[in-house]
């Protein structure tokens, strides 16, 4: 494989993500699956399945995969337990729970959000009627 020039668009990014503290964080929790792993984790540890049932539309493939990021990036901690059959526990890293005041506002700002922006698409509509 060659090597990345250092001016190409991508290294640039890599570089700015790298620096920049919001953009590393929003990398580290962003996606449509990590931030609702790690909300249904808040409350102490769950087995791979209890997890897969409190996010509706989540496929196991999709689960595993951010499991293993969030993992990998020190936010998940994984248990095996020795036994059979095999059990595996997931939960929260101390860092971790450092974002769920965090995560708990953004949830908050979502919530005026959507209600804000539906209320005015009402309003658009009736103004169309009239």
């Amino acid at each position: 494989m060659g090597k990345i020039k250092e001016n190409s668009t991508n290294n640039i990014n890599k570089k700015y993500i790298q620096e920049c503290d919001l953009s590393y964080a929003v990398c580290k929790i962003g996606g449509r699956w990590k931030l609702l792993i790690l909300n249904r984790l808040k409350d102490g540890k769950l087995r791979f399945s209890e997890v897969r049932d409190r996010i509706c539309g989540i496929t196991e493939r999709m689960l595993t995969l951010q499991l293993r990021e969030l993992e990998k990036e020190g936010l998940v901690k994984r248990t095996v337990h020795a036994q059979v059959p095999p059990r595996v526990d997931y939960e929260l890293t101390d860092i971790a729970r450092e974002l769920i005041p965090i995560w708990e506002e953004l949830e908050k700002w979502g919530n005026k959000h959507r209600d804000l922006f539906l209320a005015n698409s009402v309003e658009d509509e009736t103004e169309a009627k009239i």
